[in-house]
C-alpha cells in the first residue's frame, strides 16, 4: 500500500471528498423552482398573489408567458418546473366577492419536486385567502381557489418517475465500471501483448473494444424497458426509435469515460476506485435520487458535467412526457461534445504497448 501511492491517496481522498461534496448538496427541501406565468388578467388581484408566490422562496418566476401553448412548452421542455395561469376576469370575480380560479400546473415526472410545489402552492392560497377575508367580509368562501394540475404522472406513481433513471444508472455502472477493469484486467494478464505485435491503429484498437460495449449496452436497456413496462406498468409515451437513437450518444459517452479511466488506473483497484468516485456523483447529483433545483448554486452547475445529468432529461421526457428531439436538442449536444473529447482523450492517451 505505501508503495501504491495513488491506490493509497484514493482510499484516504475519495471518503473525504465525497462526505464534503454530498453532505453540502444533497437537500430535500426544494426552493427556487423555475415557474412560468401566464397572467392574463394584469390586474392588482393577481400581481399580488404572484409576489406572494415569488415571496415564498419556492417558486422563481423566471419566465412570462403569452398563451397557453408557451406555457406548455416551456413545462414539456423542462425549462418551467411550475406554470401559473391567471383567468382574464380574475380580478372582477374578485371585486364581486367570489372565488378566483387560479390554475397550477406541475410538472410530476419529477416526484420530490412535484409534492413540495403542490403543497406549498395550496398553502400559499390558504394563506392569502386568509389575509383577505381578515381585511373584508364580503366574501362567502375563500379568495383564491388555487386548482393545482399534475401533468405527466398525475396519480404520483413513484415507478413510473424512477425506473426510467434507474435505467441510466445501469448502464452507466455497465459502461464505466465494466469498461474500466476490463481493460486493467487484460493489461495485467498480458494479453495486449498479443496486439502490439498486430498492424492495427490505436483508434481501430479502441473501436474494436467499444463496439461490443455499446451491443451489451442497448441489450441492457431493451430488458430494462420490457420488466418496466410488463411488470411496473411504466407507459412509453414518446417515441421508441427515437430513445434508442438517443442512447448512442450517452453509451458512447460512458464509455469515454470509463475507457479513460482504465488509461489512468495501473491495477484493476484503481480502476474500481475512480469509477466508483464517478458512479456516486452520477447517482446522487445527477437528478436520480435528489431534484437538482434543491441544491445550492455551486453544486447544481458542477452537476452540469455528469452525462447522467443530460440522459435522465432525455429518457424521462420521451417516456413520461412524450417529447422528442425538438425539445432535447441541448441534451443530445452536450452528450455529443462529452463523447467527442472523452474517447479523443481516450485515444490520444492509448499506446499500444505494455505499460
Amino acid at each position: 500500500m505505501r508503495r501504491d501511492r495513488m491506490t493509497l491517496g484514493l482510499i484516504f481522498m475519495l471518503p473525504l471528498v465525497q462526505l464534503l461534496l454530498f453532505g453540502y448538496a444533497i437537500q430535500t427541501e426544494v426552493k427556487h423552482i423555475p415557474t412560468v406565468v401566464f397572467d392574463q388578467s394584469l390586474s392588482v388581484e393577481s400581481r399580488d398573489l404572484l409576489d406572494a408566490f415569488g415571496a415564498s422562496g419556492y417558486f422563481d418566476m423566471t419566465y412570462a408567458a403569452s398563451s397557453y401553448t408557451e406555457v406548455n412548452q416551456m413545462i414539456d421542455s423542462g425549462a418551467a418546473k411550475v406554470g401559473i395561469i391567471f383567468p382574464p376576469d380574475f380580478a372582477r370575480v374578485i371585486q364581486r366577492g367570489e372565488s378566483g380560479q387560479v390554475q397550477v400546473i406541475v410538472d410530476a415526472s419529477d416526484n420530490m419536486v412535484a409534492n413540495q410545489a403542490m403543497a406549498v402552492a395550496n398553502s400559499i392560497g390558504l394563506l392569502q385567502s386568509q389575509k383577505v377575508l381578515l381585511q373584508s367580509k364580503q366574501f362567502k368562501g375563500p379568495p383564491y381557489d388555487i386548482r393545482v394540475r399534475p401533468w405527466y404522472n398525475p396519480d404520483g406513481i413513484t415507478a413510473f418517475y424512477m425506473v426510467p433513471a434507474i435505467l441510466g444508472i445501469i448502464v452507466t455502472m455497465t459502461m464505466v465500471i465494466m469498461t474500466s477493469m476490463g481493460i486493467v484486467r487484460e493489461r495485467e494478464r498480458g494479453t495486449l501483448e498479443q496486439l502490439i505485435v498486430t498492424p492495427i491503429k490505436s483508434y481501430e484498437l479502441m473501436i474494436g473494444k467499444i463496439v461490443p460495449y455499446i451491443a451489451l449496452g442497448y441489450l441492457q436497456i431493451t430488458v430494462a424497458l420490457l420488466v418496466g413496462v410488463l411488470i411496473f406498468h411504466v407507459p412509453i409515451r414518446g417515441s421508441l426509435l427515437e430513445l434508442y437513437l438517443l442512447t448512442l450518444f450517452f453509451i458512447t459517452a460512458s464509455l469515454g469515460l470509463g475507457i479513460l479511466i482504465s488509461n489512468i488506473a495501473k491495477s484493476q483497484m484503481q480502476a474500481f476506485q475512480m469509477s466508483f468516485f464517478v458512479m456516486l456523483p452520477s447517482i446522487l447529483l445527477s437528478g436520480f435520487m435528489f431534484p437538482r433545483e434543491a441544491m445550492p448554486k455551486v453544486i447544481y452547475y458542477l452537476s452540469t458535467i455528469i452525462p447522467l445529468t443530460y440522459y435522465l432529461d432525455i429518457i424521462r421526457g420521451i417516456v413520461l412526457k412524450g417529447i422528442g428531439f425538438p425539445y432535447l436538442v441541448g441534451q443530445v449536444v452536450s452528450l455529443l461534445v462529452f463523447s467527442v473529447v472523452l474517447l479523443t482523450l481516450s485515444i490520444l492517451k492509448f499506446k499500444k504497448k505494455i505499460a
